[in-house]
């Protein structure tokens, strides 16, 4: 990572916890010959407009073996509260003084180094306060990068208030009660219906195939996973789940739906 040249300080925070309800432990879970977090942690920090790379975990005794790992292999830790993610990461940008935070999951171990960069440029020359490729997607699930300025975060904190907002940290942000500035970076094509993120066993043996294909020293980017897609269409077919599936779990569970 080479640090910027102005005095702010962009660090990219990675959620991660052991106790996922629909594959639990799966960020210690082995993927190119590593930890699945600390590849993915590998791969974000050689973006360039990055100062730094944090995982941000809970202090629930579930996370120990988490942040025991991530610390054994020198990578920094912070430790908050497990079920509010959103001041976790409040916390977070206090402790490691970020300004401006780029927001990445556990669960999304392809992310490409140039999209972080990218929307970290997008959310400069734009001049908002958030900036996504989310917003609508357009990119494949897995390669999702957020970033936005403390002060959002900060004002994010204080305001939100419903359980999906503590919990999906920027939902808030994103929603009509903020009244912000936001950007989107758009894909050339619409390819948010391909599946790289990792909730289910099947996704990591996606992964893990595609992983098996492309360079070991994890130097390859969005086009080079997509050339391998393209040449084994048949995996498409081995992980079919709905998108940001956890958030609707959340959402129905906010308005009492079973």
């Amino acid at each position: 990572m080479d640090a910027k040249s102005s005095m702010s300080r962009t660090v990219a925070f990675i959620q991660a916890r052991m106790s996922s309800s629909r594959f639990p432990g799966k960020v210690l879970q082995q993927l190119g010959g590593l930890a699945m977090i600390d590849y993915m942690a590998t791969r974000a920090r050689k973006a360039r407009l990055l100062d730094d790379v944090v995982v941000v975990t809970s202090t629930d005794q579930s996370d120990d073996v988490l942040a025991n790992t991530l610390q054994s292999r020198g990578l920094p830790v912070f430790r908050g509260d497990l079920n509010d993610v959103l001041r976790r990461y409040a916390d977070a940008a206090s402790a490691h003084d970020a300004d401006e935070i780029v927001r990445l999951t556990g669960d999304c171990p392809l992310v490409d180094p140039a999209l972080i960069d990218a929307v970290i440029g997008l959310r400069h020359s734009a001049n908002v306060s958030y900036a996504s490729n989310v917003d609508p997607p357009s990119f494949p699930d897995g390669l999702d990068v957020e970033c936005f300025d403390r002060d959002l975060l900060q004002r994010a904190c204080t305001m939100a208030e419903r359980p999906s907002e503590r919990e999906h940290v920027t939902l808030w942000m994103r929603g009509a009660d903020c009244n912000c500035q936001r950007a989107n970076l758009q894909s050339i094509a619409d390819l948010s219906s391909l599946r790289l993120t990792i909730d289910y066993p099947d996704d990591l043996e996606v992964i893990r195939h595609i992983v098996s294909a492309l360079p070991g020293d994890g130097n390859f980017d969005m086009y080079d996973i997509l050339r391998v897609m393209a040449a084994r269409s048949d995996l498409m077919a081995l992980n079919q789940h709905l998108r940001n599936e956890g958030l609707a779990i959340s959402l129905e569970k906010e308005q009492g739906h079973p």
